[in-house]
């Protein structure tokens, strides 16, 4: 991993973003799912360099927000290249969503469709399917989604209330390693369409949703192979329609770096202990919603070549806040020494929080 030596951890952690990076997994992404247009889950990693770098790259943008899209459009994104996929707004987001010029906005149930309809008349609307992503690193937690026929009858209520039916929706869930995991989804989706079809509605997009992995401490599946899965499942689709997605994690994770400061080293009865000023409460959270089963790849600079296994705890009083278990460093690593963690770019800064009054790590571009 790169970094800049010249970067001070001594007030707080530091995340470095390499551009290039960046870039590079947006048209690894592109290679890998011909045809299809991504739109970056901008909940992801927020950072104003980030955003500018996707945008210049050419990316979309799904939004959850509208303090997302003010954000965006700020930054010179325009309205319609954005999409609102979070299918439960407050009314008043979803109105200004569409003062601003948003027009897609995906739904899963009838009173949301009711709320697009009053708020956003005129507007196109895509059904979210529920999907098991029970097998992804960092699985989806079923609060949102309908079943087919739940997505046959929202869809044509939409046409009813003067909406567009426009698509149809699914997530498979965070960091999903399995490919297969796209198959069923997209059998559901062609179901949908035939029956549709068959009641006068034809679609316009299919948005295979995000959950693409990033590479952490093992490997994963590359994203042709989650890509070949689409392909194959588009093509059975009962007629062409635009295709989106979501990617997210896979194109900002492996282009951060997180920079901390060790603060301490103890030996206890459960082993050795670093203690440093970037914990789970400062960009780490998602090992705590992972359940520990994600691992980032962590380095110290000192780089001894006798090797230690140590626990890694946060500054904070907490007892949550241990971040990574038994990872092998430096014999001597000390107070002052830096560990570098890696694949830190997705769902970190945008956790942090000051929690117990330390500073949250300050975000560079590179």
């Amino acid at each position: 991993m790169t970094v800049d030596p010249i970067v001070d951890t001594r007030t707080g952690p530091v995340l470095q973003m390499r551009a290039d990076r960046i870039v590079a997994a947006l048209d690894t992404f592109r290679a890998a799912f011909p045809g299809v247009r991504p739109f970056y889950a901008t909940k992801c990693n927020t950072h104003p360099g980030v955003l500018r770098t996707l945008h210049d790259a050419g990316s979309g943008f799904e939004v959850a927000s509208f303090q997302e899209i003010e954000t965006l459009t700020g930054a010179g994104v325009r309205a319609e290249d954005l999409i609102f996929s979070n299918p439960v707004r407050a009314r008043e987001q979803t109105a200004r969503a569409a003062a601003a010029g948003v027009h897609r906005f995906s739904v899963d149930s009838v009173e949301e469709l009711h709320r697009v309809a009053e708020e956003a008349p005129g507007s196109r609307v895509y059904a979210r399917l529920i999907s098991g992503g029970q097998d992804s690193v960092v699985p989806s937690e079923g609060k949102f989604g309908v079943d087919a026929t739940g997505a046959v009858r929202l869809l044509l209520e939409a046409r009813e209330l003067g909406l567009v039916p426009y698509g149809i929706t699914f997530h498979m869930g965070s960091q999903m390693l399995d490919p297969a995991a796209l198959q069923q989804p997209l059998r559901d989706v062609a179901g949908i369409m035939d029956r549709l079809l068959r009641a006068g509605v034809r679609l316009e997009m299919v948005d295979i949703g995000g959950g693409f992995p990033a590479a952490y401490d093992e490997p994963v599946p590359p994203l042709a192979a989650f890509g070949r899965v689409a392909a194959a499942g588009l093509a059975d689709l009962p007629y062409p329609v635009e295709v989106f997605a979501e990617p997210g994690r896979c194109l900002v994770a492996e282009a951060g770096t997180f920079r901390c400061r060790v603060i301490g080293v103890a030996e206890r009865p459960s082993g050795w202990w670093a203690h440093t000023n970037l914990g789970v409460f400062h960009g780490l959270m998602e090992v705590l919603e992972s359940g520990g089963h994600l691992h980032y790849p962590i380095h110290d600079t000192r780089g001894t070549r006798l090797r230690r296994c140590y626990h890694l705890t946060g500054p904070t009083c907490d007892s949550q806040d241990t971040f990574a278990r038994d990872v092998l460093l430096s014999a001597d690593l000390r107070e002052g020494d830096e560990l570098l963690i890696g694949s830190a770019g997705a769902y970190t800064s945008v956790y942090a929080s000051r929690f117990n009054g330390f500073p949250p790590p300050r975000v560079i571009m590179i």
